[in-house]
């Protein structure tokens, strides 16, 4: 029978627990800068300055822009963005990023807020 050296299971063990904690510290570096893109991104949109970031809008043609109110999209892809970011880094400085539901509790927060965010720049944003 094989057996492993002294203390071998031991440093395979603080091993992986010495990975995990990079790779989370990596995770949370990650999540922060992009938090930090998108509000960066949110104060450009409510400061009038970022109208290209908003997809569709930048390439579409003068009579299809008049039929937008700006100021409306603009507030509302600001707003999408901030409530973006602010679920993304919430777990982060939380501590729950280890969590198991964590990842599909913000899963399902992004995709409620996109879907909110297209109807709303599909019927609010759009002048009468």
């Amino acid at each position: 029978m094989c057996v492993p050296p002294s203390g071998f299971i031991e440093k395979c063990v603080t091993f992986a627990r010495s990975y995990i904690d990079r790779q989370i510290g990596i995770c949370m570096i990650v999540v922060v800068i992009i938090s930090l893109a998108l509000i960066v991104a949110a104060i450009m949109l409510i400061m009038g300055k970022g109208d290209w970031l908003i997809a569709g809008y930048n390439t579409a043609s003068e009579e299809e822009r008049k039929t937008v109110n700006i100021k409306r999209l603009r507030f509302v892809m600001a707003l999408s963005m901030l409530l973006t970011a602010l679920v993304i880094i919430v777990p982060v400085l939380m501590g729950k990023i280890e969590d198991r539901n964590t990842g599909i509790n913000m899963a399902f927060g992004i995709i409620g807020i996109c879907l909110i965010t297209v109807i709303l720049a599909n019927t609010w944003c759009k002048k009468k």
